[in-house]
Formats: structure tokens, sequence, C-alpha cells
């Protein structure tokens, strides 16, 4: 099983799929609580040079809150993260599949909440 949900965006630049995106998770009830240019901390950490990467940060503060309410540490990982990065092929769009980061949670009720956030992050990354 894979990890994340993925669709590549061609002829478009980042900032312009960054606002598809946002405005994907908006209409699904997602709002982006962090952002990490990537790109720009690596080289200002380790002067090391690399394609535009971005990894945002979203919430459902709904299904968070349910999440919360059925395992207390799953905050430990929350939010879900959406990653874009520039490639050859044009500016990759991932999702994390919760389905798949949930699995090494031992709670019986989490599964069918994990599928419900994975449902709506498909949509988010189909909407692209």
């Amino acid at each position: 099983m894979g990890y994340t949900l993925d669709k590549t965006i061609t002829g478009s630049d980042m900032a312009s799929v960054e606002a598809l995106v946002r405005e994907a998770l908006l209409a699904k009830g997602f709002g982006v609580l962090t952002e990490i240019d990537v790109t720009a901390t690596m080289k200002k950490k380790l002067d090391v040079d690399m394609p535009g990467y971005k990894i945002l940060g979203a919430c459902n503060p709904k299904l968070a809150h349910s999440a919360i309410e059925l395992e207390s540490k799953i905050g430990a990982m929350l939010p879900c993260n959406v990653i874009l990065r520039e490639t050859d092929a044009g500016i990759e769009v991932s999702a994390v599949d919760p389905v798949a980061s949930m699995q090494g949670v031992d709670n019986s009720e989490l599964p069918a909440l994990a599928g419900q956030v994975r449902d709506m992050m498909q949509q988010v990354i189909d909407a692209l």
C-alpha cells in the first residue's frame, strides 16, 4: 500500500498550484495550519540548492477533534501533510494517506475515521 495520494500538474508553476491546492482543501473543510518551504530551509541551513518543495499542514478541525476523542495521542500524527514539489514532469502534489499512516495505531475505531479523511483528501487531489 502506498502512503500518499498523488497528482502531477503540468504547465503551471508552484505558486499557481499552491493556490489551487489551498482552494481545494478549503472546499473540503481543511485549513492550512503550517507551511514549510523546504527549499528555502535547505538553502538557509545547509546551503543546498534543490527544486521547489513545500509542505502544507492541512487540518479539518471537526475531524481532528473526532480523532483526538478516539485516540488522545493522535495529535502526534496530525495535521495531514500535503506536499508540492517541482519535478521534471511538472508540479507533483502528494497528500498523506491517513489510512496508511494510522495503521500503527491500535484502536479499532480509528480506521473508519481515517477512511473518511482519505476520501476527502482524494477528492482534494482529484479537484486539481
